[in-house]
């Protein structure tokens, strides 16, 4: 009888393992190279399409800006981060990097960087400090002032009526003139999406 009990183990052990393969969670081990400009409405969040869509609005938008477009040299710009002022989790610094490194491949305008100064306060510091020889030494107060402030907010609103569900999405940025204060230059984009819930079949 012992032998019995014994001799089943393995067998019990063999279809525990078999169950929890099969109801467990499954890796993804199978992919292939996808097109980043294709739609596809996989779920009702913010998508990179979306992100794609409005970041090419803002830039033909500010390059087209008399102020910009008109200029007699590239104005230099610091960009601030666009806010979050929807419910949903947005990667807002991935659509503000998208914008600013689109805007500085058109030769129009130029960025300071304002996210590495703490960085070059450092720099300068160890330079003073006799650290580095004197021909290649850089100097504190030869940094280019900023013409414009570039910055904006993405706002939503949310309906849902019977099984549809309609989502809107709006982003504004402004240009900012460092001197005036006035917003010289302004855009904005918005992108209406609209979901159905799945019929539940029994």
């Amino acid at each position: 009888m012992k032998k019995t009990r014994f001799a089943l183990i393995p067998v019990l052990a063999f279809y525990v393992l078999m169950l929890s393969g099969c109801g467990g969670p499954r890796a993804f081990t199978k992919g292939e190279y996808d097109d980043p400009t294709r739609v596809e409405l996989l779920d009702d969040k913010f998508n990179e399409a979306d992100m794609q869509q409005m970041a090419d609005t803002i830039i033909k938008a500010m390059v087209a800006c008399p102020y910009v477009a008109k200029a007699p040299k590239p104005p230099v710009v610091i960009v601030e981060q666009v806010q979050n002022r929807t419910q949903e989790h947005i990667d807002m610094k991935s659509m503000t990097d998208m914008i600013r490194t689109s805007l500085i491949k058109t030769g129009k305008v130029r960025f300071v960087n304002k996210e590495e100064r703490d960085t070059l306060e450092g720099e300068y510091k160890y330079h003073e400090a006799g650290n580095v020889s004197g021909p290649t030494q850089k100097a504190r107060g030869k940094q280019i002032g900023a013409d414009f402030i570039l910055s904006g907010a993405m706002a939503t609103n949310v309906q849902e009526v019977g099984r549809d569900k309609f989502i809107y999405y709006k982003l504004t940025m402004n240009l900012t003139n460092m001197e005036t204060s006035t917003i010289d230059c302004t855009e904005e984009k918005q992108v209406r999406k609209k979901f159905e819930k799945q019929r539940i079949s029994l």
